[in-house]
């Protein structure tokens, strides 16, 4: 009678098996995590403030500068100047009012109030001055000066200037979006409005057309 005798096998000579479709698995994880690390890397670059740089394709900062520039630029080469300079003898005085984002993102619209201040300041055709919240802080400066400074360089009150006209306007966006394409429309829509007799001296309008291309890696 034979007895039988069980194989024993080297546990350092024995070799796991790895199918194909496992290894191609592990190697598709191994490169995922390779460029999860190096995706990770970041780099800051300073430009210059005046290079358009567009990311996202949604409004920013030169947007809001270049549309300043045009729109302010328009308003003051109608006639509605020259005729109030004429008839008047000296330049209108002008404010800013509410630009309201009727957009569907979020825009600092507050941004886009300083550029046109800035523009139609520095246009020297038009004697510009502070709007409401600024105003209510230089009051109640010209209050404490009442109060506590010297009469000799207190500012009375009772001695602004009254605005003559008031620019206010509305941003709104139109997207549109097809098989990874998308278009964004931005229109800008500004007044000038008598502020004595209400009438509309000027309307202005802005449009700016942006296509974004998303391109998909494939591995």
């Amino acid at each position: 009678m034979q007895t039988a005798h069980a194989l024993s096998v080297d546990p350092s000579r024995a070799r796991a098996y790895v199918s194909p479709t496992s290894r191609r698995a592990l190697l598709f994880c191994l490169l995922a995590v390779f460029l999860t690390g190096c995706g990770a890397e970041t780099k800051v670059t300073r430009t210059d403030p005046g290079v358009v740089i567009d990311l996202s394709g949604r409004w920013n900062d030169t947007d809001s500068r270049v549309v300043a520039e045009e729109m302010v630029k328009q308003a003051l080469s109608y006639p509605w100047l020259e005729n109030y300079v004429r008839a008047k003898g000296r330049q209108p005085v002008v404010v800013v009012g509410k630009i309201v984002n009727n957009s569907h993102e979020h825009i600092n619209v507050q941004t886009f109030v300083t550029d046109l201040e800035r523009e139609l300041t520095n246009s020297q055709k038009v004697t510009f001055v502070a709007a409401k919240g600024e105003r209510e802080q230089i009051r109640e400066e010209r209050r404490e000066q009442a109060a506590q400074a010297r009469e000799d360089t207190q500012k009375a009150p009772g001695k602004e200037i009254g605005a003559d006209y008031m620019m206010t306007g509305h941003i709104s966006t139109i997207p549109d979006e097809a098989f990874g394409v998308k278009a964004m429309f931005y229109q800008v829509d500004l007044e000038l409005i008598d502020l004595e007799s209400n009438v509309k001296t000027w309307y202005g309008q802005k449009k700016i057309k942006k296509v974004i291309e998303r391109k998909r890696t494939l591995f």
